[in-house]
């Protein structure tokens, strides 16, 4: 008798090692994460036909042997990259959330799934240990089930189905022990014994730990599928223009062209082209992003009456971006919106890269024309560029006073592991290629498009368009960067970029949710890149205040778009 219940408690120890997926399982069979999305039709239903066939009692595929580690899955989005047509150029490698958890370990050796993981609230990273054992019997009492106990024990079937009933039923949403009534703990001795008789009828622990394998098996499988599901409706979301800014882009169009030619056009003021003033430019296609830019950076001044605004767009949002800006004008600012078909010579300098991507990251001709500034402004001798998706918190007419040390480009530089917007040159650079490698050192510090200043006299001297230009023409014979501008951005000022300190540019609103707030309070501009926009529903919530305090929501054309 001593020796079958030592038998009997070995067998119970190795269901317990092998079912430390339990929470997964119950997780995916109690709520049905698994979306109907035609992409991954066929998937899905490889699995429903495989879970089919376990019910109808033909087992499970067992894996090849692995050592299963119990992970914390977190199904909060985290990640990200631009929306609309212009966004900031996060390249797409970094902002998926699966991709970017398997990146470089920071300083500390500690890689981006421990930190995410450790940023998440106590209750849902830790459970207690009576939640644990419950999640346990079940899985346990659910895998006696599938297996076609010995004859004349039809009753002991029917005992574990409502053992798993009732105990399902006292666990309920629990996710504590101090949750749990003394009803839940009754259930659970309950199982217990049910569980005990089992172990007596059916002693074969090797079959049980076969099987219980192969359903961790499975249950990764459908975890696999799920985040390929997570990964692809980010992405869409990100690159889907909302209802909303669409609804308002009509209607400011239509009210446009209801003017007369005279009304359309904004106040006329030489000192737009004043090269003492203080020159910015935002490239956008989004008329609610680019009302948010200038409306945070003219509040934050001091001197607004030195400030001249640039927004660049393309001739689908131009008249939206004009009539707003004639009904908001900024105050004391004087702004200018140029229409970037109208660059005639424009046509005869820009060949677009060869790309099949529908990323409008990559194929954008706004994110590129970046690298024209100076043909924009050829009376300008520096100016500040700012993506559409940054927040100003504080006077940036410092940036004038830099000490560009005679180099062009000056931008916050991403050098530290720890960083969230770390990258290597190696990461978009394909420094395998000769002429690449040798021109380029994946030891190099890089640095973020967002908020940099531009010494259009240093551009024009060293010439850069043209060292632009011949690296977008040499892109298009050999494959020497992953698609977008980011790349091609580090290639054109590779040795001609300054640091600035970090607080002038906090990134990564727009994908990181670990962002400290003391590091965000003193950041004079705030980034939202990534996929998670503040402007779209699947934008980090608490980060989205800072964005919103500058969106004029009593507008009547935000009112009727539902823009909240």
């Amino acid at each position: 008798m001593k020796q079958f219940r030592r038998r009997t408690r070995i067998c119970i120890l190795s269901l317990l090692f092998l079912s430390v997926v339990a929470p997964i399982l119950l997780l995916y069979e109690s709520k049905g994460f698994i979306e109907d999305l035609s992409s991954f039709k066929g998937r899905r239903e490889l699995l429903r036909l495989n879970l089919v066939k376990q019910e109808e009692g033909g087992g499970l595929r067992e894996p090849i042997l692995n050592i299963y580690k119990d992970v914390t899955f977190d199904p909060v989005v985290s990640s990200g990259s631009p929306v609309l047509g212009v966004k900031s150029d996060e390249p797409a490698e970094n902002n998926d959330i699966t991709k970017r958890n398997a990146g470089e370990p920071d300083a500390k050796g500690n890689n981006d799934v421990t930190k995410r993981n450790d940023a998440q609230p106590q209750e849902r990273r830790v459970m207690d240990k009576k939640i644990k054992e419950m999640k346990d019997q079940l899985i346990r009492a659910k895998a006696y089930l599938s297996f076609a106990l010995p004859a004349g024990n039809t009753h002991l079937i029917k005992e574990l189905r409502l053992r798993v009933k009732e105990l399902e039923r006292a666990m309920g949403d629990a996710g504590k022990d101090s949750d749990l009534s003394k009803r839940a703990f009754q259930r659970m001795r309950a199982m217990e014994n049910s569980l005990q008789k089992a172990g007596r009828i059916y002693p074969d622990c090797s079959s049980m730990v076969k099987k219980l394998r192969a359903m961790t098996n499975n249950a990764e499988e459908q975890v696999k599928v799920q985040k390929e599901q997570e990964a692809f409706l980010v992405q869409l979301a990100g690159r889907t223009t909302p209802k909303g800014l669409h609804c308002l882009s009509m209607r400011l169009t239509a009210e446009y062209f209801a003017l007369n030619p005279e009304e359309r056009k904004l106040p006329s003021n030489p000192d737009v082209h004043d090269p003492n003033l203080h020159h910015f430019v935002v490239f956008s296609d989004n008329v609610l992003a680019c009302s948010v830019v200038v409306d945070s950076t003219v509040s934050t001044t001091k001197d607004p009456r030195k400030i001249v605004f640039h927004v660049v767009t393309d001739s689908l949002n131009f008249a939206a971006i004009s009539m707003w800006f004639i009904l908001h004008p900024p105050k004391q600012a004087k702004i200018q919106i140029h229409n970037m078909d109208g660059f005639d010579w424009f046509s005869t300098k820009y060949d677009p890269p060869n790309t099949d991507s529908q990323d409008p990251r990559y194929t954008s001709t706004l994110n590129h024309l970046r690298f024209y500034l100076p043909d924009i402004f050829p009376v300008l001798n520096k100016i500040v560029l700012l993506d559409h998706d940054v927040v100003v918190q504080k006077d940036l007419i410092r940036l004038w006073r830099v000490n560009m040390m005679g180099k062009v480009n000056g931008a916050v530089k991403t050098c530290q592991g720890h960083d969230p917007a770390f990258r290597r040159m190696d990461l978009l650079l394909n420094l395998s290629d000769p002429m690449v490698g040798k021109r380029f050192s994946d030891k190099a510090c890089v640095w973020a498009f967002g908020v940099n200043v531009f010494d259009l006299q240093e551009w024009r001297k060293r010439n850069l368009t043209n060292v632009y230009n011949q690296y977008l023409q040499l892109g298009k014979k050999k494959p020497m960067w992953k698609a977008g501008s980011l790349p091609l951005g580090w290639m054109t000022f590779y040795n001609q970029t300054t640091g600035l300190d970090q607080k002038w540019h906090v990134h990564g609103l727009g994908y990181h949710s670990g962002i400290k707030q003391e590091d965000i309070a003193q950041a004079a501009v705030i980034h939202y890149d990534g996929v998670m926009k503040p402007w779209l529903d699947i934008g980090i919530e608490k980060y989205k205040t800072y964005w919103r305090k500058h969106v004029k929501f009593n507008h009547p054309y935000l009112q009727q778009c539902n823009i909240t």
